[in-house]
């Protein structure tokens, strides 16, 4: 098997925490902070350091704001995001086509 698709996976996205946060901002336009938070289970801390992460790589955008005089924070993928994460896929699938070796 070639190991060169293992070295070009995106740890940013690969990481455990992270790949489920790019994954439902990928299905969705955008999501509060705490729809992802219970829907991932996470604590918040665990979530905003991740976001923080993903968004230091310029994944994914953050928006503050109000709702109803409450804080609103808000999460989507950026362009780049979008981008990445369907290279990471793309990659992710070569490796299970090779993986399984002709047919």
């Amino acid at each position: 098997m070639n190991p060169k698709p293992f070295l070009q996976i995106d740890r940013v996205i690969h990481e455990k925490g992270r790949l489920p946060i790019m994954s439902l901002l990928a299905a969705a336009a955008d999501m509060s902070f705490t729809e992802m938070r219970d829907t991932l289970k996470m604590t918040d801390g665990n979530l905003s350091m991740h976001l923080r992460t993903l968004q230091e790589a310029g994944f994914v955008a953050v928006t503050k704001s109000y709702r109803h005089h409450r804080p609103l924070t808000t999460c989507m993928l950026t362009p780049a995001g979008r981008k990445a994460f369907a290279a990471y896929i793309d990659l992710l699938e070569q490796i299970v086509r090779e993986a399984r070796g002709p047919k």
